[in-house]
């Protein structure tokens, strides 16, 4: 209920977003005529087409966009035709005739299909294919949701809800704009020249729409912004994140949190054949979730594959599930490259399906569970950390299902780059998407949604605040680099800095170069670079290119590429 909430204010609030406006003409067309009849079919006609084709664009895949891109242009040409008979009543005459031997013939009902609901729900059918509102935080969250869960009835009530909340927001307006378009008529005698100004709106609405003017100048002019409002009812809604357990005391009873759940959904195995719960029986299993470009996941790799060595031949199974955050980790051959860059030699699950995942209603990378040997879930672990405990229960685990001497002492990987362990900074700065689905902290202006555009970064810049310069293209998880030479400056806290990052669709190398505090980073190079700050995207993964060698401290970080097509996803700090 409280998501159906969220996102019905989030639909109302979307006619304060710079999206709606070339919409608005084609509501207002009909706003002289009876509400009823006219107003409220075309609105519902609208809601439902858009749930549809975002549920469809959420769950389907690219056939999805491209059908509707299709109907985009089936539309444009249909509300075209309508903005030309607005305009000029002899163009209005001439579409007509085709259909006046028909008129004559229907004469008795002519004044009803004046107002027929059914042209106007059409109307807002192909007003529907044209909607395409900023996907503010609440829209984000909702497609985000829908892309994870896959089509189901909650999805598109979802949706739909959405949309039913920009309807009703739009009816107020319409309603109040009829009384105002009557008004005119009455004390102007202006009937004619409203209706050909509804015209040129609603041709400049297609215009603005076809170029694109709808994501791209508009985002970026709009003195209202429902980013803020919205992201405030999200945290206002939203429950508090569940904090991680630590794991469980040697002397304390371990619960049974539950049954191991079915492994039949990974959509490929590495390094073993499929594993199934049946199989498994007798040995003592550790389930860990991970993505190849998660920070934490790979700081937690080092001592879950040093416990896979380690007892493997004491009645331990360890289970890799990569479930991937971003599209590139659906890839089989980057996922392959990852296992043999991190030297993983246990089994590996590729859940790009998120089957496993919702099966253990897992909502966190990395996320450790302990199943004893009877095939029972005894413990859970989320985050980094507590490596010495978790041994523990493992211990534990191989004890109590009769396994006998055990390896002593706990596993100490040393590891090094970007699998070294954390600084533990507590002010360091936080997660940042560089898409602009998640995106937060830019100073840089409005982001150009899905449109090319020149960013120009400020001289300064708060903590945590980050821009870019030059000409990119900002996707929903990502940006890229259309020219090169192009920035991205970053006033960071924390000893390390990692960015996800990848070549463009060529896959060529793409070259960049490093500058902390306007300088060469010297002793203060990540593993990926060098000391005058010199590195090279060869793949899509995480770049380690700060790491100060002093401890933690606030600093002005800057990548220039010196080729375009460079993909940047994440930042990441430690």
């Amino acid at each position: 209920m409280i998501l159906l909430t969220l996102a019905f204010l989030g639909g109302v609030l979307t006619i304060l977003s710079p999206c709606i406006l070339p919409v608005l003409p084609f509501v207002f067309a009909r706003a002289d005529r009876p509400f009823a009849r006219n107003g409220l079919p075309m609105l519902i006609g609208m809601a439902l087409t858009f749930a549809l084709v975002a549920t469809l664009a959420a769950v389907g895949g690219g056939w999805a966009v491209r059908a509707n891109q299709f109907g985009r242009y089936i539309a444009l040409a249909v509300l075209a035709v309508l903005g030309l008979t607005l305009l000029s009543a002899h163009v209005a005459e001439w579409i007509s005739r085709p259909f006046v031997k028909l008129g004559n013939r229907l004469s008795e009902r002519a004044e009803a299909q004046q107002d027929s609901p059914w042209s106007a729900a059409g109307l807002g059918v192909a007003t529907g294919l044209l909607w395409a509102p900023c996907a503010g935080p609440i829209l984000g969250l909702l497609l985000t949701g829908a892309a994870i869960q896959g089509a189901s009835v909650q999805t598109t009530l979802l949706l739909l809800t959405y949309a039913s909340g920009a309807a009703v927001s739009l009816a107020l307006a319409l309603v109040i704009g009829g009384r105002v378009f009557a008004a005119m008529k009455r004390s102007l005698g202006a009937g004619e020249w409203v209706r050909r100004a509804l015209g040129v709106l609603v041709l400049c609405g297609v215009a603005a729409i076809a170029l694109g003017v709808d994501t791209g100048l508009l985002t970026r002019v709009s003195l209202a912004s429902t980013g803020g409002i919205e992201q405030k009812l999200i945290d206002a809604v939203r429950p508090a994140p569940v904090q991680a357990e630590p794991a469980p005391k040697t002397d304390a009873p371990l619960p049974v949190e539950g049954e191991l759940p079915s492994l039949a959904g990974a959509t490929q195995w590495f390094n073993s054949a499929p594993l199934t719960p049946e199989s498994l029986r007798g040995k003592v299993v550790l389930v860990d979730f991970w993505t190849y470009s998660c920070i934490n996941c790979i700081r937690s790799l080092p001592y879950v594959n040093a416990w896979a060595q380690k007892y493997r031949d004491h009645g331990l199974v360890v289970i890799g599930v990569h479930a991937p955050e971003f599209a590139f980790e659906k890839d089989p051959a980057n996922v392959a490259k990852a296992i043999k860059d991190f030297k993983l030699t246990y089994p590996v699950a590729m859940d790009n399906d998120y089957a496993i995942w919702k099966g253990f209603n897992n909502e966190y990378w990395p996320a450790h569970y302990f199943i004893d040997a009877h095939g029972q879930i005894r413990a859970h672990h989320f985050g980094e950390g507590q490596y010495a405990e978790s041994e523990d229960v493992i211990r534990r685990l191989l004890s109590d299902a009769g396994y006998k001497d055990l390896p002593g002492g706990h596993v100490q990987p040393g590891a090094s780059g970007a699998e070294a362990a954390g600084s533990n900074d507590m002010s360091r700065s936080p997660e940042t998407y560089v898409g602009y689905e998640r995106s937060d902290g830019f100073a840089g202006g409005q982001i150009a949604h899905d449109d090319s555009f020149r960013y120009k970064a400020p001289s300064t810049l708060a903590a945590n605040q980050w821009s870019l310069d030059g000409s990119w293209t900002v996707m929903p998880h990502y940006a890229t680099l259309d020219a090169s030479n192009g920035s991205v400056v970053y006033r960071f806290r924390g000893r390390d800095l990692h960015l996800v990052l990848g070549p463009g669709e060529d896959g060529k190398p793409v070259r960049f170069r490093v500058t902390l505090d306007g300088k060469a980073p010297g002793d203060d190079h990540g593993s990926d670079i060098d000391a005058d700050g010199n590195g090279t995207i060869d793949g899509q993964r995480l770049y380690q290119l700060v790491r100060q060698a002093h401890g933690t401290g606030e600093r002005t970080f800057e990548i220039t590429f010196l080729d375009p097509n460079a993909r940047v996803y994440a930042f990441t700090f430690g």
